[in-house]
């Protein structure tokens, strides 16, 4: 049986004692006796002017950590608003496309709507900030997050512990993991094939959204894949139970990653200043995938001038003490490391896309 190596994931360096948690969870893993495999064991050297660079050699250094690994614990608390950090869901998006475990941790596991705050009741429904039936009200997390993980609750400890047991309970079967979905969707036309990731999903219009994005996008000879869209043969996502119908669509979802050429990313706030869940997962999805991958935002600043926070006297510390990354990027490092940030809209994204796309000889 192979020794399991854990990836531990979360929004830890960003704590003012980040760091001195992560080596306590590190070294408990390891008397547990599994293989640790941390961004932060292997002494970097960040002192390139250009601090992009340095941002890309941290990122570099995460992926050599995450192909090591065989397994991944990632905390799923609340960070910058109601939703979980969005460089560790990409992280997570990777550890899934790779075949390793994906474990999650939380205190609060109770549905959405229990924690979101924020909200506005009307009509005996909960609307979020932005004016949404809030997403996934009835889950503790998005429907991605629910499909790709077994979420604990409790810390990190109380994960290990669920981890160290199946790690056992699989030994005295001689069982290896299961392997993810591998199989690709028959192709649906000539052109690449781009997937649309982003909040959309969630919007009242969301079908009305999606049609003229993908004619936008068939109009430069790009065919375009959805989240709503189905996958053929793939059974519907009709169960009465939630989390049976968050598991369909995450499987319908991670199946669109799979078949995709090409995946541009929707990286505008969703609730608070991260991305949405889901395309966080997609996009780390899709980089282990070796996809093609964009992002856009309609404010593209530095973090440090978009998140709003104390400033270089307090370590530019937000309104919840985290730290605001400072590589001169507009999000964090493993979305900005892996792919291009357009500014603008989903269509002027598009028109850059499309530009890069025929530069690098991707389409006609």
């Amino acid at each position: 049986m192979r020794q399991e190596c854990i990836y531990i994931a979360g929004p830890m360096c960003f704590y003012a004692d980040g760091y001195p948690r992560w080596y306590v969870m590190r070294d408990r893993a390891k008397v547990k006796g599994f293989a640790v495999s941390m961004p932060n064991d292997k002494e970097l050297k960040l002192d390139h002017e250009d601090l992009r660079k340095n941002a890309d050699t941290i990122f570099a250094n995460c992926c050599d950590c995450m192909n090591a690994s065989t397994a991944i614990l990632c905390n799923l608390e609340f960070y910058r608003g109601a939703d979980v950090d969005g460089g560790s869901l990409y992280e997570v998006g990777m550890a899934y496309a790779k075949g390793a475990r994906c474990y999650g941790y939380t205190r609060d596991k109770r549905p959405m709507v229990w924690k979101y705050q924020g909200g506005t009741l009307r009509n005996g429904r909960v609307y979020d900030q932005k004016g949404r039936p809030l997403p996934y009200a009835d889950l503790p997390f998005s429907p991605n997050v629910i499909g790709a993980m077994k979420i604990v609750e409790g810390d990190f400890d109380d994960c290990l512990q669920v981890f160290a047991l199946d790690t056992e309970e699989l030994r005295k079967r001689g069982e290896a993991p299961a392997a993810p979905i591998a199989a690709p969707s028959p192709r649906r036309g000539g052109g690449p094939v781009i997937y649309l990731a982003g909040p959309e999903r969630y919007d009242s219009d969301c079908l009305e959204q999606y049609s003229r994005m993908k004619a936008l996008c068939r109009e430069r000879g790009l065919e375009a894949v959805v989240p709503t869209d189905e996958v053929p043969g793939a059974a519907a996502a009709e169960s009465d139970d939630p989390y049976a119908r968050a598991y369909q669509v995450f499987l319908r979802q991670q199946q669109h990653v799979r078949d995709c050429d090409v995946l541009l990313a929707n990286l505008n706030d969703f609730h608070g200043w991260e991305p949405d869940s889901d395309t966080s997962f997609e996009c780390g999805m899709a980089f282990q995938l070796g996809k093609t991958l964009y992002g856009y935002m309609a404010d593209a600043r530095r973090m440090i001038d978009r998140v709003p926070n104390l400033g270089p006297d307090h370590e530019y510390r937000d309104a919840c003490g985290c730290n605001a990354e400072n590589f001169d990027y507009p999000i964090n490092l493993m979305f900005s490391s892996s792919m291009p940030i357009w500014e603008g809209s989903f269509e002027a994204a598009l028109d850059q896309t499309v530009a890069d796309l025929r530069q690098k000889g991707l389409l006609r």
